[in-house]
């Protein structure tokens, strides 16, 4: 694939022209728009701009970044500018991870055409390249920054420059010797191929031949059974352990004549354990793989909370890139909190805050496209209703219209009443998700409850469809003379006239007569809204309700109702009544959002709320960091659906299950994880060439609070090319089906934070045991291949602190 590109640079017209360079217009802003002059680099995997041709250009960004191209016309920014910019001139280069789009609009069509058709080109080859392949583009990229005269041959000083760039530093006899014997033609230089010669020598894995070794009775091979028998003791690999040994010799043995013989050489070995097979996760878990036959309430569900946003509470860009990008991520549950807006139009943002708005009608339009790109199974649109009557019909309007049939607006043919459907039956819908009439009921913003850090209900019996109308006394004589006789009278009143007193109070609250005392949330304050039976109508199995206690919720809530709660309101419960939150959300769904006071968009651990089994654990997705890397984690198995089956014991409403409380379900035991060695690490920061790692690793697990605990290696001294470690850590585990394990790997700092390098997380659920390698995602959860950590895993039944 890497000499395919390189024939590509040379013949396809396309790739010819991005070599040239076009001068285009950068677009960062509605008023920032410059511009610039961009060109495909030599290596046909970078892409440089500058001010014009001739000045000094700088990297913009690599091919291995790129997710897609957009058209102009799905670009959010190039749209608002259509008057002054064609949008079939326009594209939108969008990368992996948080990293912000780049806006970009050309001369002309054809010129914006050129550059769509080979960058697109370009990404699905890399795409489509393998590990072998990749580390050939990577070892060329090398080559070629290393020769600075570009006489295509490497001298000893410019060798040792690029150890620097490749992050090691060594003692220059050594690197020397290295250097002579990889120079076979004894020029005092390396050419493409000795220089393959010499980073094989850089890298050489001696842990892994010693593994091998162990094995193999001639050092040389692993025959058949010797392979059988490293995949049962070490890999633990015990079912069908000789049909596997067989595929992977096949999938992995290089030599053709060593396939037929059915043996396996030192390099096949490696190639298994740097490979999907090799790797920590178990690929069984990737696809598909659980029941997704149950009620909504037993699964884990990937949710975003104030998705508009792309930065903080207070002040940051809302968009309908937050959307795109949190679909993308696998989330099944979106927040739209809307507002009336200019022009009939109902509006999306932070209320009360300085965050820009955006039209409902878009974001909708965009999870119309989206929605089911990543997963098919549900999506939940959780709404928080701000808008007035006539505006919410419009909202009720658009829902119907822009999502057509995606949207849920009936209750399932032959679907049991007192069974909430599962994410199989839904497959393809959008449900909506909110206050819903059942009598008249005033809307209590969720967003109040946030500021509150509370949860209040509204003082209407949601079960009643009484109004209270308390005659007025005649003087204030006949009132103190007659305080006794005084009582509150009732009217039940049928549901068309309470819809049109609600209409009528809506509209204009002053026209309501004096004689006539609604309850007090019927007098209207500025923040209290009156639904509408249109957009009432359109929430079918997700109906907000307050939350009073659990008791309150067993006896008067059905399957179908959810409460939401703040974090700090989760953690009280979970402290002070652990069981009962179990049995809830066995029961029924709930949601959970970050605390009002995280106006910076900081996220929370979700890993607390999932151990009493909430489902909708909202997340600041714009926000990196290791509560997002543990909620990545979790969702990054069964096909990245966004939903996960909780545990049995989080799916009994009968459950005795206290996560503060843990009674074991088994007996405890040790996860023993030996961190061995480290590979290709990146640099913390690219630009200082002469800057070496000092990288060590830190294991953190969570889970129950009795679980959670963490532990960390040394730091291996200027080497972040090949490190090694060899510390085993020990790790008792009470309750592995609620377990996640982290592994980060920072660089040492003597003066100041260690700074971070790379991280994986992923379930205990989801973990091969053995000798496997781990590989490393960057803050954004992007890949950072080929970099990756060697480590070896065991669960032992009992305290055996013995080393593997």
């Amino acid at each position: 694939m890497a000499s395919q590109i390189q024939k590509l640079l040379t013949t396809n017209q396309d790739l010819l022209l991005m070599q040239k360079g076009t001068m285009m217009r950068k677009v960062r802003t509605k008023s920032w728009k410059k511009l610039r002059y961009f060109r495909l680099q030599d290596d046909g995997m970078t892409v440089w701009h500058g001010r014009h041709l001739e000045s000094i250009s700088k990297p913009t960004f690599s091919i291995s970044d790129v997710e897609r191209i957009r058209k102009g016309q799905d670009s959010e920014l190039l749209r608002y500018l259509v008057e002054e910019f064609p949008l079939e001139q326009g594209f939108t280069i969008v990368f992996n991870g948080r990293r912000p789009n780049l806006d970009l609009v050309a001369n002309s069509v054809e010129e914006a055409q050129t550059w769509m058709r080979g960058l697109q080109l370009l990404v699905d080859l890399v795409a489509r390249m393998n590990y072998q392949e990749q580390l050939d583009q990577m070892l060329r990229e090398w080559f070629q920054q290393a020769d600075r005269n570009q006489d295509s041959r490497m001298s000893f000083r410019e060798a040792q420059r690029l150890l620097l760039l490749m992050n090691v530093e060594m003692d220059e006899e050594y690197a020397f010797s290295l250097f002579q014997e990889a120079d076979v033609s004894q020029s005092n230089t390396l050419d493409s191929e000795e220089f393959v010669q010499f980073y094989k020598a850089l890298t050489k894995r001696t842990e892994i031949e010693e593994l091998f070794e162990n094995f193999s009775s001639d050092k040389q091979k692993l025959t058949l059974l010797e392979f059988v028998d490293f995949l049962r003791e070490e890999q633990k690999e015990s079912d069908h352990s000789s049909d596997l040994a067989l595929k992977l010799i096949d999938r992995y043995e290089p030599s053709e004549n060593g396939r037929l013989l059915r043996v396996l050489s030192k390099d096949g070995f490696l190639s298994y354990l740097c490979s999907a097979d090799g790797n920590i996760f178990n690929p069984d878990c990737l696809p598909i793989y659980q029941d997704m036959t149950q009620p909504l309430s037993h699964y884990y569900i990937n949710s975003s909370h104030n998705t508009y946003l792309l930065g903080d509470q207070f002040c940051g860009q809302s968009s309908v890139e937050g959307y795109i990008r949190a679909l993308k991520r696998g989330c099944r549950c979106v927040e739209v909190d809307t507002w009336d807006g200019p022009d009939g139009e109902p509006v999306v943002y932070h209320g009360r805050t300085l965050t820009s708005r955006i039209l409902f009608k878009d974001v909708l339009a965009t999870l119309a496209q989206y929605a089911f790109q990543s997963s098919d199974y549900p999506l939940i649109l959780s709404l928080d209703n701000h808008c007035t009557w006539e505006q919410q019909k419009t909202m009720a309007h658009h829902l119907i219209a822009i999502l057509g049939e995606q949207l849920l607006s009936t209750t399932l043919e032959e679907q049991l009443i007192d069974i909430m459907p599962s994410p199989e039956q839904l497959r393809g819908k959008i449900l909506v998700k909110g206050k819903k009439l059942r009598t008249i009921e005033v809307v209590e913003s969720d967003k109040e409850e946030e500021e509150l850090e509370k949860d209040e209900g509204s003082d209407l019996d949601p079960a009643s469809a009484e109004l209270d109308m308390q005659s007025q006394p005649e003087s204030q004589e006949q009132a103190s003379g007659n305080k006794s006789k005084n009582k509150k009278k009732v009217m039940k009143c049928p549901m068309s006239c309470l819809l049109i007193c609600a209409h009528v109070l809506a509209q204009a609250p002053n026209s309501i007569p004096e004689s006539i005392l609604l309850p007090k949330k019927f007098l209207l304050q500025s923040s209290t809204t009156i639904l509408c039976p249109d957009l009432s109508a359109l929430v079918v199995y997700l109906r907000t309700a307050p939350f009073c206690s659990f008791t309150h919720s067993k006896e008067n809530y059905h399957i179908y109702d959810i409460s939401s709660f703040s974090e700090s309101k989760a953690k009280n419960l979970i402290r002070e009544a652990g069981n009962e939150f179990v049995q809830h959300n066995a029961r029924q769904l709930c949601r959970v959002y970050p605390s009002g006071l995280r106006t910076d968009s900081s996220n929370y651990n979700p890993q607390e709320h999932w151990n009493v089994g909430c489902q909708m654990v909202a997340m600041n997705m714009q926000t990196a960091g290791s509560a997002m890397d543990i909620c990545d984690g979790l969702f990054r198995q069964n096909g990245g659906s966004g939903y996960v089956l909780k545990p049995e014991f989080l799916r009994d409403t009968q459950s005795s299950f206290n996560p503060m409380k843990p009674v074991s379900l088994y007996k405890a035991q040790i996860l023993v994880v030996q961190v061995i060695s480290g590979q290709r690490l990146p640099k913390v920061d690219k630009t200082k060439e002469t800057t070496v790692v000092d990288p060590l690793v830190r294991v953190e697990l969570y889970g129950v609070p009795e679980d959670t605990k963490q532990q960390e290696t040394s730091y291996v001294e200027n080497n972040g090319i090949n490190p090694y470690w060899g510390e085993t850590f020990y790790f008792q585990i009470q309750v592995p089906e609620l377990a996640m394990l982290r592994f980060v790997v920072k660089d040492y700092s003597r003066t100041s934070r260690n700074n971070f390098i790379g991280q994986y997380t992923l379930p205990w659920t989801c973990m091969k045991h053995g000798y496997r390698h781990v590989s490393l995602l960057s803050k954004d959860g992007t890949s950072l291949h080929p970099a990756s950590i060697f480590v070896y895993t065991c669960m032992q039944e009992d305290l055996d602190m013995d080393e593997p």
